[in-house]
């Protein structure tokens, strides 16, 4: 079982940032992610806020054991080949610990304010699907290659589009840790059997909100029994508080 810290990159200073990725691994975590995103999602919506890749760029020089990644890049930002130069690039630079997240996109305001057409949802989830493959072939192509088959990390749950897209294409897939996961599963399981694929191939990550726990030891003992590889627990600026992370972290290590 991994526990992955998901760092906020916003309402900070970089330097706030970069201490707190660096802290997350020296407790113990195995996976510090941010989002890409150009505005705050919460909080003042004109507040501090830095840029997603860039900033992976940084975290593979100041941390030396954990993954690291977004969840996740928003497909519509970047050329997809381009995309795969930049993940191969980091890739090298953190010595193989690199896991690509990406997924349609979302946030209107990110689209509006930096000149990409936002278009439909059912269009940008026809851009990833278009994309995939064209990650894939440029990472083939790259000299040098990257140091290690690349983990594609898809995030959400669209059953129609988004986890057939994950059962062809992802080695881990993400998802919220609700009532909604059980089924979301096993939809991912048909579109595995649909695509002939083992669903064993892909791991599960879930995020869970501790902000909505009542009941840690309720919420320890569905985790464990669900055959989980990662679970992510988030954290903003500029305080990057860390309890909870810890209580994740001392559970695991109590299995």
């Amino acid at each position: 079982m991994k526990i992955a810290v998901h760092l906020h990159p916003q309402h900070a200073s970089y330097n706030q940032i970069r201490e707190a990725a660096i802290a997350a691994e020296e407790m113990g975590a195995d996976a510090i992610y941010n989002w890409d995103h150009f505005y705050p999602l919460y909080g003042e919506a004109d507040g501090e806020h830095f840029e997603a890749w860039t900033m992976l760029a940084s975290w593979a020089e100041v941390t030396n054991r954990v993954d690291i990644g977004c969840l996740v890049t928003c497909n519509s930002y970047r050329n997809p080949q381009l995309l795969a130069d930049m993940a191969r690039t980091v890739d090298h630079i953190s010595d193989g610990r690199l896991v690509l997240g990406i997924g349609a996109g979302w946030f209107e305001r990110d689209y509006d304010e930096y000149g990409y057409e936002f278009g439909t949802a059912g269009g940008r989830l026809n851009a990833l699907a278009d994309a995939l493959p064209q990650i894939e072939s440029r990472m083939a192509a790259l000299n040098p290659a990257p140091t290690r088959k690349i983990p594609i990390l898809i995030g959400g749950g669209g059953e129609r589009k988004t986890l057939q897209y994950t059962a062809r294409h992802a080695d881990m897939w993400h998802f919220w840790w609700n009532d909604q996961w059980a089924h979301k599963n096993s939809v991912l399981e048909n579109w595995c059997s649909e695509v002939g694929r083992s669903s064993a191939d892909i791991k599960r990550s879930v995020g869970v909100d501790v902000d909505k726990v009542e009941d840690f030891d309720a919420l320890f003992e569905g985790l464990a029994s669900a055959g989980l590889y990662e679970i992510t627990i988030g954290t903003g600026g500029p305080d990057y508080k860390m309890d909870h992370v810890q209580r994740f972290i001392d559970w695991r290590d109590s299995l």
